[in-house]
């Protein structure tokens, strides 16, 4: 497809339309009349064709391929944007530009207020942004980075991408304060036996400790699946549940919420957390400013022992 022949303007209507699904607010949220962006509609429907919006009753549904075409359509534009936001040079005090990281909750927990607190005093204009982090983004990083900034994640996940490891941390049990079957610590038969709070549970989602867990033949009985991790002491506490957590999570931990942290009756190597990003960036000058931001963030704050690069 020759794209000199394209009107890439319709690449502006087609996000709003079918994030609206309605021609008036598209209208609004461009800032143009009803009837330009109905022309444009049309010029649409006449390139795919294909409805696109469909009527149902009073309302417009998105037809199969417009459903297929709303996050590509997010990613094209997204990426255009920062093709045309580019400068040979970046200035964090005059800048308006957002920056994405793909985190878990425990990452946002021991990292996101450094990091805020620093682009706030440096890049007053920048915005931060936290998108929801999937095992389904994760597994597919590559193609995820071309329009997010920094996916942060362990070692373990992803593969063939820059990276910066940034700190150490360790894994923990957490048991309820008040569970009268465990004692001062815990051993590897009481594992096999009590009931599991675990976190990205399925065939490409676990954590690292989970795995060695599995591996050394200790397979948990599963009682509860979450995908967030700060939800883990709540469905502990209370209970005779035990869960694997983030030592540096556990210590965020407010008092009083009913749950204690034993050490692991097995042996788990560290969690080293890392930052990715794709290639294409690595000496772009406001992603190198980001990435250094995110190791100054490490070495402040909650997080007060960065690893050691080699």
């Amino acid at each position: 497809m020759n794209l000199a022949r394209l009107d890439l303007n319709l690449l502006v209507a087609l996000d709003a339309l079918l994030q609206e699904r309605s021609v008036t607010r598209a209208a609004e949220q461009m800032g143009l009349s009803q009837p330009a962006v109905s022309a444009q509609l049309s010029r649409l429907r006449r390139h795919f064709h294909d409805e696109l919006l469909a009527r149902a009753g009073n309302q417009y549904r998105l037809t199969p391929l417009a459903v297929q075409l709303k996050e590509r359509v997010r990613v094209a534009l997204s990426g255009a944007e920062r093709v045309f936001a580019a400068e040979p040079d970046f200035d964090p005090a005059s800048s308006t530009r957002e920056f994405s990281l793909l985190m878990s909750d425990y990452a946002i927990a021991v990292l996101g207020p450094n990091i805020a607190g620093l682009l706030a005093a440096e890049a007053p204009g920048t915005r931060l942004r936290f998108p929801a982090n999937t095992p389904k983004m994760v597994d597919a990083a590559a193609q995820v980075l071309v329009n997010v900034d920094l996916l942060v994640i362990p070692h373990g996940f992803v593969e063939d991408l820059s990276h910066h490891d940034l700190y150490l941390d360790e894994w923990v049990c957490l048991v309820a304060a008040d569970n009268p079957g465990v004692g001062e610590s815990l051993t590897a038969e009481q594992l096999e036996t009590m009931p599991w709070v675990v976190t990205y549970h399925g065939p490409t989602a676990s954590t690292p400790a989970a795995r060695q867990m599995r591996m050394l033949g200790i397979e948990p009985h599963v009682q509860v699946v979450t995908e967030t991790f700060l939800t883990v002491p709540a469905l502990v506490a209370g209970t005779n549940r035990v869960a694997l957590l983030q030592k540096r999570l556990v210590d965020l931990i407010p008092h009083g919420l009913g749950v204690r942290a034993l050490p692991c009756p097995f042996e788990v190597g560290p969690l080293v957390e890392a930052m990715w990003w794709h290639p294409m960036y690595d000496d772009d000058p406001e992603h190198r400013y980001l990435r250094d931001l995110v190791v100054r963030a490490v070495a402040i704050g909650a997080v007060d022992t960065p690893l050691r690069q080699k």
